[in-house]
């Protein structure tokens, strides 16, 4: 169920919906169906790489199983 950001066109409130299939979202705060899809950003978590991993040296790396590796 995807979660999508509206804005009501008859009392401009701003809300966050889940959309269940084919349904049509109402505004919450008057039931208005003239609802526009809001441009949303999207939030993904970062990951960091661990240090000694192949991403922070110039080169990249051969991996775990060579002698280059300094943890193995």
């Amino acid at each position: 169920m995807p979660l999508y950001e509206y804005q009501c066109r008859d009392c401009q409130a701003e809300m966050e919906l889940l959309v269940h299939g084919s349904s049509e979202p109402a505004c919450p705060s008057c039931g208005g169906k003239k609802l526009t899809k809001l441009l949303s950003v999207v939030a993904a978590p970062g990951r960091e790489a661990a240090p000694g991993t192949a991403t922070d040296r110039p080169s990249g790396g051969c991996g775990p199983g060579c002698g280059c590796h300094p943890y193995g």
